[in-house]
């Protein structure tokens, strides 16, 4: 089974910007009711796209550069990268139709 990679701020350019696939940043606080939510879900997508799609997740309190960086404002939150582009963007607990009519226009 596969599951969500935790990156920290120092391996973001690593890890997503340089992906050679597109990458999914799954943005999530410990103390955040709908992350617990929301984190079967990124497991799923994680589990279900990953011959497609790179899922890593990123907590937001000790990551302040990346969460700054793009403009992270709450969390649950979602960011769609192919490169170093942002392709799609999601803020808030969404459910698995939702992330799925997210990623799909995005993937091929």
């Amino acid at each position: 089974m596969s599951n969500a990679i935790a990156i920290n701020d120092p391996e973001f350019d690593t890890e997503v910007i340089q992906a050679s696939q597109p990458v999914l940043v799954y943005f999530w606080a410990a103390w955040c009711g709908p992350c617990r939510l929301m984190s079967p879900v990124i497991n799923w997508a994680a589990e279900n796209y990953s011959d497609r799609l790179k899922v890593v997740k990123m907590e937001v309190d000790p990551n302040q550069v990346t969460v700054k960086q793009y403009q992270v404002e709450g969390v649950p939150a979602l960011r769609l990268f192919q490169g170093s582009q942002l392709i799609a963007s999601s803020e808030g607990a969404i459910a698995k139709p939702k992330l799925i009519s997210f990623l799909d226009p995005h993937l091929n």
